[in-house]
């Protein structure tokens, strides 16, 4: 698939643009600052529903404005799809497919599938488990729109239940009230019935994804040790490969967890099993990546997650939008090299870079410039606002 037209209105430095598009690779172009990071995440937005830079959606909207538009038209097997999506700091969001409101703004997921290799992935090797969770259930959403709903479900539950534990740790110096114990079964029940889907669905999808991040990081780090990844959980990785394909049977040791822990939950007042205790282990060799990777295995590892996910997404039948912000600017020639041979077979890619020297002398792209200047947007008013034109490329030795 490909976007083929993309328009923004104050979203970000974008007070109003509208970009053709077309298959293959395009590179904008331009100084830090000037924007061209925020065309990307516009992209990615539309098919995560989240920004890889914030976790609100307050800074996406320009100040002074009460929304923001990211609309897009994606190109898949010939059929084209529409998709409007309009957000609101503090407010829900709104959403339209071929100009018709939806239901929820989740509705839309799936029209538009990127990925995105950011700066800020490096914190996929060297961050919280946090990180790295999030990067699975991106993942996941984007293979299946429909574990959207599980995963909101999931938090959800868990922010519930905490804090009934905290309510009841609180009061463990008294006679346990028998209601509300019981209460705490019945959100038990809850929390693994939806953790256990998402349980199983994040350990197949390891299961899946490791090749594809073994072979991709082989290509982008040849010498180096090789990297695999492995799913750890709170509720024992052996008895999970077991029941992973039995959902029933997943459940109940999820509940056998729960019950196992109970006393402990109930002192601290926090859940201490289930997804958001877990973790994807990253190695190189049969060290952990994480202390160990120097910067450049870690830049590279980082990099291989995502060109992994980009071959799973591949193998699903559809190319996902591949997405490379300010990227070769941190690899050395032969990896850019390597990393140009991957954007090359996929259907669509677009690429930032601050200057033309970081751009691979075997890139075959279209290269569009990208510049930000003070510009009247109404009357007396006065903003910067970032533009985009076509850019002759130079000729380099």
């Amino acid at each position: 698939m490909f976007v083929r037209h993309l328009a923004l209105h104050t979203f970000r430095s974008w007070y109003d643009v509208e970009i053709d598009l077309a298959a293959g690779c395009t590179v904008f172009l331009g100084p830090n600052g000037h924007g061209k990071t925020n065309l990307l995440e516009a992209v990615n937005y539309l098919a995560t529903l989240s920004s890889h830079r914030v976790s609100s959606d307050q800074p996406l909207v320009q100040e002074g404005s009460e929304a923001a538009r990211v609309t897009a038209i994606a190109v898949n097997a010939g059929r084209e799809l529409r998709v409007d999506l309009e957000l609101h700091a503090g407010r829900a969001n709104r959403a339209r497919l071929n100009q018709s409101p939806t239901r929820r703004p989740r509705d839309i997921l799936g029209v538009v599938r990127s990925v995105l290799f950011a700066p800020e992935d490096l914190s996929l090797v060297k961050g919280d488990p946090g990180e790295r969770r999030r990067f699975l259930d991106d993942l996941l959403v984007s293979r299946r729109p429909q574990l959207a709903a599980t995963r909101s479900d999931y938090d959800r539950i868990l922010r519930q239940r905490t804090a009934l534990l905290k309510s009841l740790g609180g009061n463990r110096h008294r006679q346990p009230d028998p209601g509300a114990l019981a209460t705490l079964d019945v959100w038990d029940g809850h929390l693994a019935h939806t953790g256990s889907e998402l349980l199983g669905a994040r350990f197949s999808l390891v299961e899946e994804l490791g090749p594809f991040v073994a072979d991709s990081y082989a290509q982008i780090a040849p010498g180096s040790r090789p990297a695999t990844i492995r799913y750890r959980t709170s509720l024992g990785e052996d008895l999970l490969a077991e029941a992973v394909n039995d959902k029933a049977a997943l459940e109940e040791m999820f509940l056998d967890a729960l019950r196992a822990n109970r006393e402990r939950e109930l002192d601290r007042g926090v859940c201490l099993v289930g997804p958001h205790r877990d973790d994807l282990e990253l190695q190189l060799g049969d060290q952990p990546a994480k202390g160990y990777a120097s910067h450049g295995e870690s830049w590279s590892f980082a990099l291989s997650l995502r060109l992994g996910s980009f071959a799973l997404l591949r193998s699903d039948g559809t190319d996902p939008v591949l997405l490379l912000d300010d990227v070769f600017a941190e690899l050395d020639r032969k990896r850019r090299d390597a990393l140009a041979r991957h954007a090359a077979t996929a259907e669509q890619v677009l690429i930032t870079a601050a200057v033309e020297d970081d751009i691979p002398m075997t890139l075959d792209a279209r290269v569009r410039a990208v510049h930000a200047e003070m510009s009247e947007v109404a009357d007396n008013v006065r903003r910067r606002v970032s533009r985009v034109s076509d850019w002759s490329r130079s000729e380099r030795v």
